[in-house]
């Protein structure tokens, strides 16, 4: 093999290569939980506390999107829409009435003059 034909590759780009890196390993990740699920078993305590910590932790990255834009407030008209879509959401609504209950409140306040 001669040299001009090493030197002619194409380098891959270290943002790529992480990004493949990152893809595998998060494959390899949700692989392992299946096959791990049958040699090992958690405490049912344990099983209860992850449950309510992936509750938790969905809770709380939806409640800092509401408040918080740019490491700020963003003011009362997002968190009152959002409200609004959560009141629907717990009285069972459809999804789309749900997302457009929420968007429209938003808008209408905004609208309004509410940041």
């Amino acid at each position: 093999m001669s040299d001009t034909a090493v030197s002619d590759a194409v380098p891959l780009p270290p943002t790529l290569a992480a990004m493949l890196a990152l893809a595998a390993g998060t494959f390899l990740l949700r692989l392992a939980g299946p096959a791990l699920r049958a040699r090992y078993t958690l405490p049912e305590r344990a099983e209860k506390l992850l449950e309510v910590s992936a509750v938790l932790l969905l809770a709380a990255l939806a409640t800092t999107s509401a408040l918080t834009e740019d490491q700020a407030f963003t003011g009362p008209a997002r968190p009152l829409g959002v409200l609004a879509g959560g009141v629907l959401a717990w009285r069972r609504a459809p999804f789309l009435a749900v997302v457009l209950a929420a968007a429209g409140t938003t808008a209408l306040l905004r609208l309004a003059g509410v940041p």
